[in-house]
């Protein structure tokens, strides 16, 4: 993501705000959601993906073809929204609308999503535990997304919107460090 990135942002939001507008007239908002998510968890899992829609040597053409076949049964509005990012030159942004779609749904919807960084995947006592910890810190119900990362060791890290809670232990682990070399 080379300098461009706040006015980057806003142009998703717009795009993401158009497609969400046109979903509720369509009363299709949830079906394009499940497809925004996908395709946002698609692009940022797959280093592929994200070279591919950043690539200024790979035909337009080939770029949509690729994208069909990756996402296919993809409603109207979803693969219209594809259509219009290649038309205008901005597939580049196509994970971060998919994200923005997301967040304005949820918000749409009272709900949020708590993103959880955890070194193995989630138990149930440890969903409970963070499902008690987002209503601590934000009043409200959330869905739990789950991320693995082993390089946070045990505990984990708790994303809403802009709020981070870090438990991991990397992170303690960090602290120790820093206060001992302090002293």
């Amino acid at each position: 993501m080379a300098g461009n990135t706040m006015a980057q942002t806003r142009t998703a939001l717009r795009y993401a705000k158009a497609v969400l507008d046109l979903a509720k007239e369509q009363k299709s908002a949830e079906i394009v959601n499940a497809d925004m998510s996908s395709v946002a968890n698609a692009v940022e899992a797959s280093t592929e993906l994200k070279n591919m829609l950043m690539s200024a040597v790979i035909p337009a053409a080939t770029k949509k073809s690729a994208l069909l076949a990756v996402f296919k049964g993809l409603h109207n509005l979803s693969s219209g929204l594809i259509d219009t990012l290649i038309t205008n030159k901005r597939i580049d942004i196509l994970g971060e609308v998919a994200q923005k779609y997301n967040e304005l749904y949820n918000e749409s919807q009272g709900k949020q999503v708590a993103k959880v960084t955890t070194a193995v995947a989630l138990t149930d006592d440890l969903k409970v535990k963070v499902l008690a910890k987002v209503k601590e810190l934000t009043n409200k119900e959330a869905d739990i997304v789950n991320i693995v990362d082993e390089s946070i060791l045990g505990g984990f890290i708790l994303r809403i919107g802009d709020i981070q809670y870090d438990a991991s232990i990397a992170n303690k682990l960090n602290k120790l460090k820093r206060e001992f070399t302090l002293n």
